[in-house]
């Protein structure tokens, strides 16, 4: 099934869950650091990747409920695709949670209960990536119908168009 959101023929959905997935586990790495006695400020870097990191999940859901949308019901795809963004959206929710609590504090700097939580979502985001792996590699979620080893450039437009084009 062929992603419905593309740019320069590629989906867009994969180009964005890179940032906020990287965002957060910085984040926690940080607040992991900071918290054994790192420098001050990776509190406050962790607190903002975390902001840039749910800005980031949000448009990556957004591009992903176009595939997810498309997805025929009463298949494998849709019930792997429900379960990766019924997690995904505990990750939100999750992080969101650590933001606000933070985001009035005298100190940017996480706790053990906000890391424990951090933890706990990061958890659920390998499990949600893994199913995003899954739905793309194993149910080709995303893929475009001309793919393979010798598949023409995402740039050139389809097969059908170039022999519309060729026929005037």
């Amino acid at each position: 099934m062929e992603s419905r959101l593309k740019v320069l023929g590629h989906p867009v959905h994969p180009m964005l869950v890179m940032f906020p997935v990287g965002l957060l586990v910085t984040a926690v790495l940080f607040d992991l650091v900071d918290t054994v006695g790192g420098p001050d400020f990776l509190g406050e870097v962790a607190y903002w990747n975390i902001t840039v990191g749910l800005i980031g999940g949000l448009l990556a859901a957004a591009a992903g409920t176009f595939d997810l949308l498309a997805i025929p019901s009463g298949t494998r795809a849709k019930r792997v695709a429900l379960t990766h963004a019924a997690a995904n959206v505990a990750v939100i929710l999750l992080f969101a949670a650590v933001w606000v609590v933070r985001l009035n504090a005298d100190s940017r700097a996480a706790g053990g209960a906000l890391i424990a939580i951090e933890v706990v979502a990061l958890a659920i985001l390998g499990v949600s990536a893994w199913l995003g792996g899954e739905l793309v590699d194993r149910l080709g979620v995303g893929v475009d119908r001309e793919a393979g080893l010798d598949a023409p450039s995402s740039l050139r437009p389809p097969a059908a168009t170039q022999r519309i084009g060729e026929a005037r």
